[in-house]
């Protein structure tokens, strides 16, 4: 879908991109991840020609992006700011429809398509006639993704997007992101710094130091298949509740020694990470059999996995 050849881009003696080259499949989340000045905002960036690279190309669907003008190119692509970027002066039902209107969309059109996304987002109609703020941080988020998904445009590009929320609100939007319908048809480019935000959302990631990329892969890869010490330091501090997350019940059934006893609980959802499946144990008494179990297979399956 997305294809950037060596790419650089320098601010006076600064290189803030320097040589990169990936591509983004389709129907994927590529996650760019990396400290801040690492590159992988400007490089988000280049994509819709906020930002024009000094040298490379940047193709979509196989077309260079230089051959169509920036005002059309970004018509076509889906765009989430950090901190929603949501217009003040603006109604959150005029912010949605920012694009159908230039696009001239039909009115009714507009509505519906608005309400589809509201309901998919969990946000109540009332709010369309308040201003963003009005809105609480979660609510402003909600709304420019809404924003961004309202053409239904193959390639969405998200810079930053939950940085400025609690950790609480953060996860909720999170399950409801991962969870849209829309994405399964799109192409999704997001940058953040939160390594949790990029393993929970991505189903890759590109590791980015200094304007270069140092490892493309998948979170497992990362974890098990460092390419550098660089990149096995840069997830040490996070690193079991990170291997918690990428390992589900299903994976760790094989080592399990003894059935889980499920007391109260009806069914464990077996594509649940075990992240998720030790918080429903965790704390409960009743649960300290089934709890110690999944961390005994767990540890099993990790000693398999580790390099």
């Amino acid at each position: 879908m997305i294809s950037i050849e060596g790419v650089s881009k320098s601010f006076g003696p600064n290189k803030a991109v320097e040589t990169i080259s990936f591509q983004a499949n389709d129907r994927e989340i590529l996650v760019l991840l990396g400290t801040s000045g690492c590159g992988k905002t400007t490089t988000l960036k280049m994509i819709n020609r906020l930002i024009e690279p000094d040298s490379g190309t940047i193709c979509i669907d196989g077309k260079n992006i230089r051959d169509q003008k920036p005002e059309a190119l970004r018509k076509t692509i889906g765009f989430v700011m950090q901190h929603a970027g949501l217009f003040p002066h603006y109604t959150v039902e005029q912010n949605i429809a920012t694009v159908p209107n230039l696009l001239n969309w039909e009115k009714q059109k507009i509505r519906k398509r608005t309400s589809e996304l509201l309901e998919k987002l969990h946000l109540n109609e009332n709010i369309l006639g308040l201003y963003p703020y009005e809105l609480s941080g979660g609510q402003q988020q909600r709304v420019g993704v809404a924003r961004a998904l309202m053409t239904n445009t193959p390639l969405l590009l998200m810079d930053e997007p939950f940085g400025a929320l609690d950790t609480i609100t953060k996860s909720a939007i999170h399950n409801e992101f991962k969870n849209l319908d829309e994405l399964k048809n799109k192409t999704t480019i997001l940058v953040t710094h939160d390594i949790v935000e990029a393993f929970e959302l991505g189903h890759r990631i590109c590791l980015m130091d200094k304007g270069q990329i140092v490892q493309i892969g998948s979170p497992r890869e990362f974890l098990y298949h460092p390419v550098n010490s660089f990149v096995k330091e840069f997830f040490a501090s996070n690193r079991l509740m990170l291997e918690y997350k990428i390992a589900s019940v299903k994976t760790v059934e094989p080592f399990l020694k003894m059935s889980l006893s499920l007391k109260g609980q009806k069914e464990l959802n077996k594509s649940a990470n075990l992240w998720e499946a030790l918080q429903i144990f965790s704390g409960e008494q009743s649960f300290n059999e089934d709890y110690e179990i999944l961390v005994q297979a767990f540890n099993q399956y990790r000693k398999l996995q580790s390099v």
